[in-house]
């Protein structure tokens, strides 16, 4: 099937930013906790597990949800064809820079920072590069029904318990306009589980760490 969803209703990327600037906050407090010599102690190690958790749950679902349906909505489209073909090829390249990331730790080896710096690099271009091109083209030939699709199997995935980490977790360290446009785009009752259950089980593991 190929079909150009020229819509009037536009999908809303609000979650997916969100989620693309927790990694990069993630990434920047692991690069200086590597720097500093911190990543062996538990705080450090706990959001390191949260951020791999998160990462593999985020590229699963894109894996197994959303790039087939882009897939066949742009079937006789070579040109972005290639590109879901360099979004899948990215998502691969991130499982051994991670594992290398987790030797090293293991080992509290000195090539610790070099590696965290890697896997940030590389993470973040792979990032910039679907917001530039891939959510563009996501935007041009897929509904809203479609993007609706991909949220309910991320939710899935995540599951209850995931949720309770998932949305504290996007809201660390956010600004207050940040904080309203992602509430925004979630159920109305988020807000509200986030500030009575969510937010403080995760400030005593995670927040800041």
């Amino acid at each position: 099937m190929s079909v150009d969803a020229s819509n009037t209703e536009l999908i809303d990327f609000t979650p997916m930013y969100a989620t693309h600037n927790a990694f990069r906050r993630d990434l920047a407090r692991l690069r200086e906790a590597a720097e500093t010599g911190r990543m062996d102690t538990p705080g450090v190690r706990a959001g390191w597990a949260n951020f791999k958790r998160q990462l593999d749950v985020h590229h699963s679902v894109e894996d197994a949800v959303l790039w087939p349906r882009l897939l066949d909505a742009v079937a006789d489209r070579p040109d972005d064809l290639a590109l879901i073909a360099e979004m899948e090829a990215e998502h691969a390249r991130l499982d051994p820079l991670l594992a290398v990331v987790d030797e090293a730790l293991a080992q509290r080896s000195s090539t610790l920072g070099e590696h965290v710096r890697e896997l940030a690099e590389v993470l973040d271009d792979h990032m910039r590069h679907e917001e530039d091109a891939a959510l563009p083209l996501i935007q041009r030939v897929l509904k809203p029904s479609d993007w609706a699709a991909f949220r309910s199997a991320m939710a899935r995935r995540q599951g209850p318990s995931g949720a309770a980490v998932y949305i504290p977790w996007i809201l660390d360290n956010v600004t207050p306009e940040e904080r309203r446009a992602f509430l925004a785009a979630m159920p109305r009752p988020i807000g509200l589980l986030n500030r009575i259950v969510f937010q403080p089980r995760y400030r005593r593991k995670l927040q800041s760490w």
